[in-house]
């Protein structure tokens, strides 16, 4: 039989041991509780039995007990708060990569930014692991003091459970009149954080057409409905802890006042009565605390639900088969590509094959589906219908591994990681030098590289921000070439390159295919055709085209002089003419 397909939630096992952690700081929580009760005790015995009798011994024999149990307590709360820790640590270790995987997926195949998640994470991991959970961890001992209570004497008890019962009533108005409130206002924070980081990653553009005041408009505006969600959710919640700081107190003199009318009618020692007030403050002590930070509580809980969630859509993968060192044959049959609620579809039944170490140009009007074909090459998106397969396997299911053997990728925009050249030439991982001076010396930039004031161990800054746009495309370039890849995708490779990195682009493509790389090569110059074999058009997501390269281009030459320059595909006039 089968087995069910378990989502990546449950394979991590965040529920289980989540529900272990906690149920194990309950366990603590009950001898911490009951060792709570040293005190009223200490007192109620010193009260009925030493100030009454004058045995220094007793002193002596309960100031002893009620030492040891103290340290005991103490001991207790101590491993009681390293748990939490570990607890909270074990979030953060087991749903990191996961959550920084997946929404990486997420953000390539349905264009989302999923990055709150991790934001999520830190506000989970911050609130299980601090002493803002432990009121909440404590509500359910409750009971037990209110029974100590009820023994002293039941009036006393019914008192206690009358203001316990309000407290839980405020905490749930609390709860109710708020909830809303934060939640509102974590979406906004979230809309605000995207506003902000829109801003500094347009900052050029801003600054060069006069829109600094209009984006500080929205921002402002963004931040103002922020805050007002926020301050009305701190308003009610400063309400309702000053309602039940001042009820608690209040109780506890009520309880005082009615111990001593008890005392005077010989219903109840004087000691209980000290101890009740003592026991009355610690059982409402956790409910009081739970209205304060009731906001942490929520914040936390809808992290761990929104996580949950998101990490339960995602289908948990089965340890997969390494692959041997793949051939380059590429076969794209039949795909299909259409976004969920889309009119049309960006790709239609598109099919070619090619050998292990051709060369493919795609050439098309814009809009016409180049990128998102070399996406699918990569299987950086998965086709609506139909597959891409290297040497025979699925692309979409090669392991990390043995992509990073295989393929080699440029997009259309370049993004450099912070980091040295060598960092980002290598992919971050450790490389032999002599590994990634070859890459860069094979895409042409070695002396470019050489001329930087570290060399190869020269800081790029957050994206590449320190270099220009050519020198960031050849960079790129010899990440996509680093360790001998077997099929590179480039997806306008030329756009920022001046004439010599395009000649030492196309002296790298013409040497890569000696030793059988395959390239699928996205241009608009037919200066880049020259290594090429063979030639794809596309033209409203159809394959209109493909074949050898001079007979495709035979073919084009007519049609382009009929045409004019915007039915054409994208390319200069003067390359046309040639």
């Amino acid at each position: 039989m089968r087995q069910a397909t378990r989502s990546v939630w449950e394979v991590t096992g965040v529920s289980r041991t989540l529900f272990s952690g906690f149920g194990l700081i309950l366990f603590f929580s009950l001898f911490i509780n009951l060792l709570i009760l040293t005190s009223p005790i200490y007192m109620m015995q010193v009260f009925d039995r030493v100030l009454v009798t004058g045995q220094i011994e007793t002193l002596v024999y309960l100031t002893i007990i009620a030492g040891v149990a103290i340290l005991t307590l103490g001991l207790l709360d101590g491993v009681r708060g390293q748990i939490l820790n570990r607890v909270g640590r074990f979030l953060d270790q087991t749903l990191r990569e996961p959550l920084l995987t997946h929404t990486i997926a997420r953000s390539r195949t349905r264009a989302q930014n999923n990055a709150s998640m991790l934001h999520d994470l830190g506000s989970l991991r911050g609130y299980v692991g601090s002493p803002a959970v432990l009121p909440i961890v404590d509500v359910p001992w409750v009971p037990l003091f209110i029974a100590v209570i009820f023994i002293l004497h039941p009036y006393l008890g019914f008192l206690a459970t009358g203001a316990a019962v309000v407290l839980f009533i405020l905490a749930l108005l609390n709860d109710a009149l708020s909830r809303d409130l934060l939640r509102k206002a974590a979406g906004l924070n979230n809309v605000t954080a995207d506003h902000a980081n829109a801003a500094i990653s347009n900052a050029d553009s801003i600054h060069a057409m006069g829109m600094q005041k209009a984006v500080a408009g929205r921002y402002d505006t963004s931040v103002d409905q922020m805050a007002t969600a926020s301050q009305r959710a701190a308003d009610v919640s400063s309400v309702v802890t000053a309602i039940s700081k001042a009820l608690r107190i209040f109780v506890q003199v009520a309880v005082l006042a009615l111990g001593a009318y008890l005392v005077t009618l010989a219903e109840l020692t004087a000691g209980g009565m000290i101890a009740a007030s003592i026991i009355l403050g610690r059982a409402l002590a956790p409910v009081e605390q739970s209205i304060g930070s009731w906001r942490q509580f929520r914040n936390a809980q809808d992290a761990f639900k929104r996580i949950r969630e998101f990490l339960s859509e995602f289908a948990s993968e089965s340890e997969r088969t390494a692959l041997p060192k793949m051939t380059g044959s590429v076969q794209v049959e039949d795909v299909t590509l259409r976004f969920p609620g889309a009119d049309r579809s960006v790709l239609q039944r598109v099919s070619f094959s090619l050998e292990p170490g051709s060369a493919l140009a795609v050439i098309g009007p814009s809009a016409s589906g180049k990128s998102s074909l070399c996406k699918l090459i990569v299987g950086s998106w998965k086709p609506s219908l139909g597959s891409v397969r290297i040497d025979g396997a699925e692309i979409t299911m090669l392991r990390p591994e043995d992509v990073a053997a295989n393929i080699g990728y440029l997009p259309q925009n370049v993004e450099l990681f912070s980091g040295t050249v060598k960092e980002n030439i290598s992919r971050l991982v450790s490389a032999d030098d002599e590994a990634v001076t070859d890459a860069a010396k094979m895409a042409g930039c070695h002396d470019m590289i050489l001329a930087l004031p570290d060399s190869y161990e020269t800081e790029l800054g957050p994206q590449g921000m320190y270099l220009s746009g050519g020198q960031r495309q050849r960079i790129g370039l010899a990440r996509a070439l680093f360790g001998n890849p077997t099929l590179v995708v480039l997806d306008e490779p030329n756009s920022s390159l001046d004439q010599e990195g395009e000649a030492a682009l196309v002296s790298a493509v013409q040497q890569c295919k000696l030793s059988g790389t395959t390239f699928v090569l996205v241009s608009h110059r037919f200066s880049l055709l020259q290594p090429v074999d063979k030639v794809a058009i596309l033209r409203d997501g159809k394959l209109e085209r493909f074949g050898r390269r001079d007979e495709v281009l035979a073919e084009l030459a007519p049609r382009a002089v009929a045409q004019n320059r915007q039915s054409q595909p994208d390319t200069p006039q003067s390359e046309q003419a040639q």
